[in-house]
């Protein structure tokens, strides 16, 4: 059942940008608090490549992860994780064993496209 309370307009959905993008590379976050890897993610030539700390390394390897597409948050402020300044969140979802699986399209899609 959904709580009316947090109902959005689609105005404030429209203000997420949410844009496919190619892992172009992937490696260890030793300096992380938790087991992380940092990829670097090519969201087009509107967005280009942002770099963003991940904490997938549970279901993941990095040979994974070069040339997978994933989707991202691309205009969320930059946040300093350790000595890495995350530029955009990577999605995902927390299986039943609180890993996270990557949010990914089905079938390709240009890199860069936004989610709508």
């Amino acid at each position: 059942m959904v709580d009316e309370r947090n109902l959005i307009s689609w105005q404030d959905f429209m203000r997420v940008d949410l844009r496919v993008g190619r892992v172009v590379s992937a490696k260890a976050f030793p300096e992380a608090r938790k087991p992380a890897y940092i990829l670097e993610v090519d969201f087009g030539e509107e967005t280009g490549i942002l770099k963003s700390s991940v904490q997938i390394t549970d279901l993941y390897s990095i040979d994974d992860l070069v040339d997978r597409l994933v989707v991202g948050v691309v205009n969320f402020p930059k946040k300093q994780i350790g000595p890495l300044m995350s530029e955009c969140l990577v999605t995902g979802f927390h299986n039943e064993n609180g890993q996270v699986v990557l949010c990914t399209p089905e079938q390709g899609v240009p890199v860069g496209s936004r989610l709508l």
